[in-house]
């Protein structure tokens, strides 16, 4: 205020599609112009209910299991993003000869091109069926993961 500068943002507007064009045109790696967007506010909106450590813990773990698996599968650039939601319920689930009452991962992967519309990745069964069993096998306290197939409108990308 003191020095009456104006802020200049000439790439503010620019859409993901628009800015991954701009990437293209200037030369980047497809590595960082076709990187999965990442929510602006962080990872706590990929947390639903109380944000804890141990609930953060969990969207990390989920979703370092995500990545790897579409790496390994080469889906990740099949994908326009793709990620991992932290449920505030639990579900009745077995782990080894007892019953346990825990947590719920959800994933979410879709595609589009502006991300002002998007449709639900439809990935093969065998896939989802590896990432169910290596998130509930891996992530402390998760009995269920659930995907989330619902298009964008009505639905949002991102939970929060």
């Amino acid at each position: 205020e003191r020095m009456k500068l104006g802020l200049l943002e000439p790439l503010r507007n620019l859409f993901k599609d628009e800015v991954r064009l701009l990437g293209k045109e200037l030369g980047l790696k497809d590595e960082w112009v076709y990187r999965h967007p990442f929510p602006g506010p962080g990872i706590g909106v990929r947390v639903l209910g109380e944000l804890t450590e141990e609930a953060i813990e969990k969207v990390q773990l989920s979703d370092q299991i995500l990545f790897e698996e579409l790496t390994t599968s080469h889906l990740y650039g099949a994908i326009w993003q793709a990620f991992t939601v932290f449920l505030p319920v639990k579900t009745v689930g077995v782990k080894g000869d007892a019953r346990a009452y825990e947590g719920v991962i959800c994933i979410r992967m879709v595609n589009s091109t502006d991300g002002m519309t998007a449709e639900w990745s439809d990935v093969p069964k065998d896939f989802l069926a590896k990432l169910s069993n290596r998130i509930t096998n891996e992530v402390p306290k998760i009995t269920r993961v659930v995907y989330d197939i619902t298009s964008k409108p009505p639905g949002t990308i991102e939970w929060e």
